[in-house]
Order: C-alpha cells, then sequence, then structure tokens
C-alpha cells in the first residue's frame, strides 16, 4: 500500500509539474506536439497503477501461505508433544515407558521390560523353653531376608528373573531362571521353587504367619536347579517339573520329580482352591537326610523335634491342599506324607504334617490376595497417605508335625498360633506373632528324662518390599 500511494504521488508531481509548464510549451510547440505528451503520459500512468494492484495481489498471496505454512507447523508441534506426553503414535515407540509398581518398571520396544525388586525382613521375639531341657531361650533377632534382584521380558515371549540374598554373613542365590510363555503354557529352566504345598509356593511376603508351616521346613522343601513346564486354562493350572539341588548343594547325583494340579474356580464371590502334588526323590549312594524343625521363629537354633541323619535311598511325598477367601474371611488346610526308603532290610517310615487357619481382616473393603494357584498380596482398600489406616488382620492356626514312625523317635509337635497382621500400605507390614507348641518325644530331655513340655514364642516381623 505504500508503494502504492507512493507511485501514485510521483506521478500527481509530475501532472501538476506539467500544467505548470503548459503556458511555456504551448509558446514554443504546437498544441498537437503537447497534446501527444500528455497521452503517453496518462498511459505510463496507466500502466503504472496495474502493474502496482498487480504487485500487491502478489504479496497478499504470498502472506497467506506464510501464514497457512505457519499455522501447519505449529499443529504438527503441537500433536507430536501430545504424543510425547500421552504415550501415543509412533513418537512413543521410540521411547521407553516407566511405570511404577513398588519400583520403577522400564518398558521398551519389541516386548523387553526391565524391573529392580527387593525386600526387607527383621525379626525379633522371645523363646520361653523349660529351663532344665539346657535351652537358653530369652531374646533373639535377625536379618530374615534381605534380597536384591531383577526380573522382566524379552521379545519372544522370553522373562527372566535373578534375585540373592543377603542374610546373615552368606550372600545365597534364590531365584535364577529364565521362562518361556506361549499361550497358556510356560516353561521354566533355572532355579526356583519346585511344586511342593500351597503354603511352600506362597511368598513368604505374603504369608499369614511370620514363618511357613512346620512340616514345609522339616522335609526339606527348598528352590532347586531343574526345568519345568506348567499349564493353566480357566479353573485349572497342571505344574510338572525334574530338579536336581539347590545350586549350594551341588554337584551330586540327586534327582528329583514333582508335580501338582490345582482347581481354583470362583463360585460367587468366593475364592476356592484344591489341590494336590506329588513328589519323588532318587538321592546317590550313602546319602542321608534329616528332618527336623525350629519352633516357629527362624532366630532360634534350637530344634525340639528332631530325627537325626538317616540313610536314606529315596523319598515320596503327597500332599493335600485346600483354602477359600470370601471377603474377609479365609481359610487353608494342607497335609503332607512324607515316605523314607531306607537301604537293606530297615524300616521305611512315613512322616506327616500339616495345618489348619482361619483369618479376618477387621477393616472394610480388605481381602487376602489370590493368583495363579496361590495366595497372593494384600491391597489394603485405604491405606496410609490416602487418609486410611491400612489393613488390619487377625489369624488363628493349629500346625501338627509327627516325626516317629518305623522305630524313629523324631517327636510330635502340636503348634498353637495366633498372628495380627497390619498392612499400612501394599509394600509394607509389620507382624506380631504368638504360638504355644506342645511337644511329645522332644530332642532335649527336661528334668527326670521328660521328653513332653511346652515351649512358648512371641516374634515379631518389620517388613518392606519392591
Amino acid at each position: 500500500m505504500y508503494s502504492r500511494n507512493r507511485a501514485l504521488g510521483s506521478a500527481l508531481a509530475i501532472a501538476l509539474g506539467c500544467g505548470w509548464v503548459q503556458p511555456a510549451m504551448a509558446q514554443t510547440a504546437n498544441q498537437a506536439s503537447v497534446a501527444e505528451e500528455l497521452a503517453e503520459m496518462r498511459a505510463q500512468m496507466a500502466a503504472m497503477a496495474e502493474r502496482i494492484n498487480a504487485l500487491e495481489g502478489e504479496l497478499a498471496e504470498a502472506d497467506a501461505k506464510a501464514d497457512f505454512a505457519m499455522a501447519a507447523a505449529t499443529d504438527a508441534a503441537t500433536a507430536e508433544a501430545e504424543e510425547l506426553v500421552n504415550g501415543d503414535g509412533a513418537a512413543d515407540k521410540k521411547q521407553p515407558a516407566i511405570a511404577f509398581k513398588g519400583a520403577p518398571e522400564i518398558k521398551g520396544e519389541g516386548g523387553w521390560s526391565f524391573k529392580p525388586r527387593g525386600r526387607l525382613q527383621y525379626d525379633a521375639g522371645f523363646t520361653s523353653v523349660p529351663s532344665s531341657t539346657g535351652r537358653s531361650g530369652g531374646f533373639g533377632s535377625e536379618a530374615r531376608r534381605a534380597r536384591l534382584g531383577v526380573s522382566g521380558d524379552m521379545p519372544g515371549g522370553f522373562g527372566y528373573k535373578f534375585e540373592v540374598d543377603f542374610a546373615g554373613n552368606d550372600v545365597a542365590v534364590t531365584d535364577a531362571l529364565i521362562s518361556y510363555e506361549a499361550g497358556d503354557a510356560e516353561i521354566t529352566v533355572g532355579q526356583f521353587n519346585n511344586f511342593q504345598s500351597l503354603e511352600e509356593l506362597t511368598s513368604s511376603l505374603h504369608t499369614s504367619f511370620i514363618e511357613r508351616a512346620a512340616f514345609t521346613d522339616a522335609f526339606g522343601f527348598e528352590r532347586r536347579v531343574g526345568a519345568s513346564a506348567q499349564f493353566g486354562s480357566g479353573d485349572v493350572l497342571v505344574q510338572a517339573g525334574v530338579f536336581t539341588d539347590n545350586m549350594e548343594d551341588l554337584s551330586n547325583k540327586n534327582w528329583s520329580a514333582d508335580g501338582r494340579v490345582v482347581f481354583m474356580p470362583k463360585v460367587g464371590d468366593t475364592q476356592l482352591h484344591l489341590g494336590g502334588s506329588v513328589h519323588y526323590t532318587d538321592l546317590e549312594s550313602g546319602s542321608t537326610v534329616r528332618y527336623r524343625q525350629r519352633p516357629l521363629v527362624h532366630f532360634t537354633g534350637d530344634r525340639f523335634v528332631n530325627t537325626g541323619g538317616l540313610a536314606a535311598t529315596s523319598e515320596f511325598g503327597l500332599g493335600l491342599e485346600a483354602a477359600a477367601i470370601a471377603g474377609p474371611l479365609h481359610f487353608a488346610a494342607e497335609g503332607f506324607w512324607q515316605e523314607v526308603s531306607r537301604p537293606g532290610a530297615l524300616t521305611d517310615p512315613t512322616f506327616f504334617g500339616g495345618y489348619a487357619e482361619v483369618g479376618y481382616f477387621l477393616t472394610s473393603g480388605d481381602t487376602r490376595g489370590y493368583k495363579g494357584g496361590k495366595f497372593d498380596r494384600t491391597k489394603p482398600a485405604n491405606p496410609v497417605g490416602e487418609g486410611g489406616a491400612g489393613s488390619v488382620q487377625v489369624n488363628a492356626r493349629y500346625d501338627y508335625l509327627d516325626l516317629n514312625d518305623g522305630g524313629i523317635l523324631g517327636g510330635k509337635q502340636n503348634g498353637f498360633f495366633l498372628s495380627l497382621v497390619w498392612k499400612p500400605t501394599d509394600y509394607t507390614m509389620l507382624l506380631a506373632n504368638y504360638g504355644r507348641l506342645n511337644y511329645d518325644d522332644a530332642a532335649f530331655p527336661a528334668a527326670g528324662g521328660d521328653t513332653s513340655y511346652g515351649v512358648d514364642v512371641v516374634g515379631v516381623r518389620a517388613q518392606v518390599d519392591f
């Protein structure tokens, strides 16, 4: 617009100038010459005005194109930023996603994931035993578990898990495995829990008492190196595997086979669990086995039931499981028979252990977790930090162990336990236990050779995991 006004002004000045000089020119030229010059000048001015109009149109079109390009670039930048924030589109595929489930879980392209994991359990308490047995009793404490590890997935349906326990003065590998999933089937190779007992397969993070049922430890249930396959479809879970020993005990020629079947239907709001397991171990020549157990807590080294070392060629075990979860109430019971084959003409004893327990949440909306044929994490409906008090659960258990058979007097244990469990959040827990254990044929005789007496135990645990 400025250019057009300038051109028109110049033309006007020329016209005015020409008007002033016309009288003089009229004196020196004829009228025809002046008219021709004026006509030529008017034509030039008209052409100049037409060109100015064309330039203004081109400028307006260029401005419009520039505005459109700027708007498109702004829209594209905004869309890309939204994709990065919301995790949508191709931009997100190039960036790892980070979630938080007790600890950061990183997921990348192609099925990769990585999650650090760990737990810390610190126990303390008292044991009261007859002084005439020679056992000291009194206060005890320990770091029961102090584990660090990693787990995750890999492309192609593979997974991994590796954990190390630093409790006590030893460093011990717990889980060290690689898995492969294909539909409803899963194959696992490495060191992990073989398929014995609901109580044994339930993580120590989610048990209702400070220690598992007596028979699981007495009969030597532990992680072993091996290979397994499991198939889960609907309400049925089938597990089977072949194993050697825990990697700390290798190398040897021992091998074992384990199988477990679980039926876990949901009836209305009630979760049911019915299971059975079978176990066989072939021991190398010259092997011995020993079955024994502490009084409820782990921080004492006293075992009041103890078979001592038994020469053995093999073991055969059978287990039955039952459980139910209905809102705040849960019930669980197990029994396990362990037969020991001994060399030569020695008698083959069969030992037995089992328990029955019931538990109830005092806090509204809370229930015991269950997943994949075992008890799982309890998640408080109203955790601390979100305006609630967490979950509070009370439990009672009867725990029985009989190590007397075939001429072996390992002793009998009748345990009566109570527990109070407070979970402020999903990943923290405080637990208090009381136990009364009555023994027959105990390993440590009291005054006068009495082997039937009682032991009282109080234990507490502080726990955190991620």
